[in-house]
């Protein structure tokens, strides 16, 4: 099971932050990673299976904790910034198959303001959160 929930867990970062997953990558730590998390998850684990809850909710809580620290994602916010508030920009960079790629460094180039706005479930339907990353996405364009 174990390994399962590794697998899906990693799915869920190449889906929902590929940053995380560019930078595990370059550190050679994708294992170190996912080992960590299963470490942290497993007294958890060992209480459902105690109180013998049926194998796929055991699994859906466990992606539901192993993930939590991974929402909302910031490139699925960032993508959605760019396809509603710069669609030109969107579908040229999904053409060109840079999409992705300028994501992840929009991502980076927003941290600053995610982290002072305090980006969370709670407010990620922020109007001031949404215009500084708008701020900073319309810069970051205009000097490409």
């Amino acid at each position: 099971m174990e390994q399962s929930l590794k697998e899906r867990l990693w799915a869920y970062i190449i889906e929902n932050n590929p940053d995380l997953m560019f930078s595990l990558q370059e550190e050679y730590s994708v294992q170190q990673y996912l080992d960590q998390k299963m470490d942290t998850l497993r007294p958890q684990l060992l209480q459902w299976q105690k109180e013998q809850l049926p194998l796929y909710i055991i699994k859906e809580q466990a992606i539901r904790e192993l993930t939590s620290d991974l929402r909302p994602s910031r490139f699925h916010y960032i993508r959605d910034i760019l396809e509603t508030e710069f669609t030109t920009d969107f579908l040229r960079l999904k053409e060109a198959g840079a999409l992705t790629y300028e994501g992840v460094n929009l991502v980076e180039a927003c941290k600053e303001a995610f982290e002072a706005i305090g980006f969370s479930e709670e407010n990620k339907e922020s109007r001031r959160l949404r215009y500084a990353v708008m701020g900073i996405i319309a810069q970051y364009l205009e000097n490409r």
